[in-house]
């Protein structure tokens, strides 16, 4: 690691002193585990049809056969494929299928309203659409007939959306989508049947780091989820880097459960890529219950949980939480609830002090697993390899010094290629940093403290959730005069999302029904947990037409706790 002697920028060692890195595309990373542990499980589904176990073999014939599919749907270098699942085997052959096709997969989120929806396909423009058809009671072939009626009606590869221009194929795993454009997974698959396997190992030689290999969506600090491409360089270094940071080798047997939906980024690469760069088995929940969930991990002997703090909070206060044997828990944190669990003996602590954004891939900062307290110090961790931290004044955006607060910045290898439609000067600095909008300080070891967001976003059970986006469906509601929304310290989630609302003179404003008036609009996470009513008068505390954030939360923490 370099220091610099007074001034607040810290680089990691070089890149290529980095140990456990393979090759650095996603069919380079599919192809080398599958060389290695071909006859291992890389992963379990349970559904009402049993269990479904798959080899790292079959994980990538399985992904042939999608990319055999998607090249007889026209899919080329850098066309962009849609795969809107949760965690379930189809989701994974959905985007190594599509690398190695030569395409890009686009990470859709399952949680999308449809209002969401139609921004993503908009803005992504996706030429094909892998999607499950229901989850937690939407069905999402309805939603997108209803957005784009001609899916409903054309033939199948015959879309003709001007919404959409450039979708044309629709597959969806599930029960079947009658009549109109949507193929059967089945019938999906077997377009790919005069496709030959040669040829796409052809196309997967070809896809080089540099190339974009995945499109993740982040609320950022605008209103609207902002399109991130990264490369598949940044990508597989992370997946590489995670197993390094957890400390897993390929006998360690690691069994990961997870029910965080893929398309979120940080649970690709911890989840996703420590597991399988270890020769491990992935263990999937489609959709989060405690109950089911730990049933799972006791049949299943997990071995690494990976779960956010308002799951372990809902797993401990189940009802079959004390009968459950849960000692097959091995890589679990001692700070988590499992730890106090009669079955569980830890004394791990996971690689969490860390710093990171969707923009470069997860983290930038980091301390491994099982590092000594004293040395995190409560610290954010130290830049890793290939990465440069600076913090700098977010007015003159000149560099402050050792353990004076600023906004961070970051560049390195994993950082994105840019956001879709936004030119990346605009993005990076004139040193080629990215602006994070978080701010914190460097101290005089090098070891980064994150403050918060600059930018006020809310991170709520492990998801950003733009207080923007939520004040602009808030202005829609009748009645309501000026909305802000702001995140109250929460001990479970990490903060809550609470909308502050003044009405309109003689208007009535109720919670119940603008929380409804929400939940048609915003994905669940978004929805604020708390509508509070505020007098004018009590806005005008906080600034009057510039109404102060931090003021603002902390009038909300006070009303609530009153």
């Amino acid at each position: 690691m370099t220091v610099q002697a007074d001034a607040a920028i810290v680089s990691g060692p070089p890149l290529d002193e980095e140990p456990g890195l393979g090759p650095l595309t996603l069919p380079g990373f599919l192809r080398a585990v599958t060389q290695r542990f071909a006859d291992r499980e890389a992963l379990v589904f349970h559904d009402h049809a049993g269990a479904t176990r798959w080899s790292y073999a079959d994980l990538w014939e399985r992904s042939v056969e999608v990319a055999r599919a998607l090249r007889a749907c026209g899919v080329g270098k850098d066309s962009r494929v849609g795969v809107m699942m949760t965690n379930r085997p189809e989701w994974l052959a959905g985007v190594f299928g599509t690398a190695l096709a030569g395409g890009v997969a686009v990470a859709l989120s399952t949680f999308s309203t449809a209002e969401e929806l139609d921004h993503l396909l908009g803005l992504s423009a996706v030429s094909v659409l892998l999607f499950e058809r229901t989850v937690a009671n939407k069905d999402f072939a309805a939603t997108l007939t209803g957005l784009a009626p001609a899916i409903g009606s054309a033939a199948p590869g015959a879309v003709d959306a001007p919404a959409y221009p450039f979708l044309r194929h629709l597959a969806v795993v599930g029960e079947a989508a009658p009549g109109g454009a949507i193929d059967t997974w089945d019938t999906f698959l077997a377009r790919g049947e005069a496709e030959s396997t040669e040829l796409i190992e052809a196309t997967a030689a070809t896809v080089r780091p540099s190339d974009t290999a995945v499109l993740f969506f982040s609320s950022g600090t605008t209103s609207k989820p902002k399109g991130i491409r990264s490369a598949h360089r940044g990508v597989t270094i992370q997946m590489w880097r995670f197993q390094r940071m957890f400390g897993f080798g390929p006998d360690d047997e690691v069994r990961c459960w997870t029910a965080n939906g893929f398309f979120w980024s940080g649970n690709f690469g911890q989840a996703l890529g420590s597991t399988l760069a270890a020769g491990g088995s992935l263990v999937l929940q489609s959709t989060f219950d405690a109950d089911q969930a730990l049933a799972l991990i006791a049949a299943e002997k997990v071995t690494f949980p990976v779960a956010w703090p308002h799951q372990w909070a809902q797993l401990e206060g189940a009802s079959t939480w004390a009968g459950t044997d849960l000692s097959s828990l091995r890589f679990v944190d001692v700070e988590t609830p499992a730890a106090r669990h009669s079955t569980v003996s830890t004394t791990w602590t996971q690689p969490g002090h860390a710093y990171g954004n969707t923009e470069t891939f997860t983290i930038s900062t980091c301390y491994p697993a099982n590092t000594p307290a004293d040395e995190i110090a409560g610290s954010s961790g130290i830049p890793l390899p290939g990465n440069t931290v600076k913090v700098v004044d977010p007015l003159t955006d000149e560099v402050v010094a050792r353990g004076v607060s600023g906004e961070i910045c970051v560049k390195g290898p994993t950082l994105m290629l840019g956001y879709l439609g936004i030119p990346l000067d605009e993005t990076l600095d004139a040193d080629g940093y990215f602006r994070t909008g978080d701010g914190g300080y460097l101290d005089d070891t090098g070891r980064l403290y994150w403050e918060g967001r600059l930018t006020d976003i809310i991170k709520t059970g492990g998801a950003n959730v733009s207080p923007l986006e939520v004040d602009e469906a808030l202005a829609r509601y009748p009645g309501v005069k000026v909305a802000r929304t702001v995140g109250v310290p929460h001990e479970t989630l990490g903060e809550t999302v609470v909308a502050c609302v003044v009405a309109h003179t003689g208007a009535t404003v109720e919670e119940t029904p603008v929380r409804e008036f929400l939940r048609e609009r915003l994905a669940s996470y978004k929805v604020p947990r708390h509508v509070l009513l505020f007098d004018e008068a009590e806005f005008a505390l906080t600034g009057s037409a510039k109404i102060k954030t931090s003021d603002l939360r902390e009038l909300a923490a006070k009303r609530l706790a009153d």
